[in-house]
């Protein structure tokens, strides 16, 4: 398998997060030290400088300690200027461990490489394409936002393309947009939802 040439920066948790992500791309890749970004500031002012430049992704596990990372730097760096990256709660213990994570999920580190290959991939080469044509009127014309039941049907929608529940709105719309287009995305509403 070729390297993927990323020209974003990538910020994941912590360095076998990046161990894995070098093994199969070339670029900068960051890591936040856990929660060593709360209490080193000028950990997020680099980030924040790199954003000034470039868009970054941020790639967190998806557990309870990866939200909160990626919400810190998310409050720190305009929206606009952040690509936002999931994998999917896959139960299991990292090659590395012994025991499971405290949410029992694996990190990046533990993903297999097919899957973050296939996630970095539409951001490889020079002029990187980002999908983004489904909309918040989308989502509140399919009950996914302002309506009663819509943090269920998100989560529902989320689980489909294996992102992680209780996402918000916002988050979840920028997710579907790099993951998917608008086509996959009324496939899996109707096929969800079919009294929508």
């Amino acid at each position: 398998m070729e390297k993927l040439k990323i020209p974003y920066p990538i910020v994941v948790e912590g360095k076998y997060d990046r161990l894995r992500l070098l093994s199969m791309i070339e670029g900068q890749i960051l890591t936040t030290d856990g929660f060593g970004i709360f209490k080193k500031q000028e950990k997020l002012s680099l980030l924040r400088a790199l954003a000034a430049r470039t868009p970054i992704i941020v790639l967190t596990d998806p557990d309870g300690a990866g939200t909160l990372i990626r919400a810190h730097i998310t409050s720190a760096i305009p929206k606009e200027r952040i690509i936002p990256l999931y994998v999917p709660q896959t139960k299991g213990v990292e090659a590395r461990k012994k025991t499971p994570s405290a949410a029992g999920f694996l990190g990046v580190e533990g993903q297999e490489q097919k899957l973050l290959y296939g996630l970095l991939a539409p951001f490889a080469g020079d002029t990187p394409t980002r999908k983004s044509d489904i909309t918040k009127v989308d989502f509140y014309e399919d009950g996914l936002s302002g309506q009663a039941g819509a943090t269920d049907r998100r989560n529902a929608l989320a689980a489909h393309f294996m992102l992680p529940p209780d996402m918000t709105p916002n988050a979840l719309l920028a997710a579907l947009n790099i993951i998917t287009d608008k086509e996959g995305y009324k496939r899996a509403v109707a096929a969800l939802f079919p009294e929508a």
